[in-house]
């Protein structure tokens, strides 16, 4: 039929993820763990690599619920623009923006250009699947 990964709640047209949440979280920090240095994904990359397409929104919800022991890379998430999503002067956007540009990000007015700093690996293994791991 269609994306059985979530259902919609047809009184508020919402959907809603039918995964526990616990693994769909794993999976949200996995795919954060893995975007290299200087690198960015957005949160909707994030959340289609995580197994729940259009569901960005509850990727920063998985961040914020990480256990102290998982070190995530959070800086390394931006919105669909090119953006951080924290509100410009405020603590958080200041301190993600020197973490990225510690790592040789760039901004351009207050983007990041994601043909050049988007992480093509990632899509490349949702499409093609890891490296030397058949998909039959």
């Amino acid at each position: 039929m269609n994306d059985t990964s979530a259902d919609t709640d047809i009184d508020s047209g919402v959907s809603t993820p039918t995964r526990p949440d616990a693994e769909w979280f794993e999976a949200v920090w996995k795919v954060v763990s893995d975007i290299p240095r200087g690198h960015v994904l957005t949160y909707g990359d994030v959340a289609r690599l995580s197994g729940l397409p259009r569901q960005a929104r509850r990727v920063s919800q998985a961040m914020r619920r990480a256990p102290n022991d998982v070190e995530l890379p959070w800086h390394r998430v931006i919105n669909a623009q090119g953006k951080i999503s924290f509100p410009p002067d405020s603590a958080g956007y200041e301190r993600q923006k020197d973490l990225l540009q510690e790592e040789g990000v760039v901004f351009i007015d207050g983007r990041i250009d994601l043909d050049r700093f988007g992480y093509k690996g990632a899509l490349d293994c949702l499409f093609w699947g890891e490296p030397g791991v058949s998909k039959t």
